[in-house]
């Protein structure tokens, strides 16, 4: 196995929880990886909020659903 040093900024070495400094990469990968998915599911909130997703009932969601399968299914 190898090892490498990477330089963080406090506020990411508390951000991504790295705890003792010492994990595996693909434990870091993981963790970052979490960082972009939350980060996106924040921006996905926001921007259904601006737009007036977030209002819509589960019966709107599921005949929006239906709707954008039929057209496929039938063109």
């Amino acid at each position: 196995m190898r090892t490498i040093q990477i330089k963080i900024s406090e506020s990411d070495f508390q951000k991504f929880n790295l705890g003792s400094g010492e994990i595996k990469f693909t434990e870091l990968v993981e963790r970052i990886n979490s960082e972009y998915a939350r980060r996106a599911l924040m921006e996905c909130n926001e921007l259904a909020e601006q737009i007036g997703l977030s209002k819509m009932t589960m019966e709107e969601i599921d005949a929006e659903v239906k709707a954008v399968r039929d057209a496929k299914t039938h063109s």
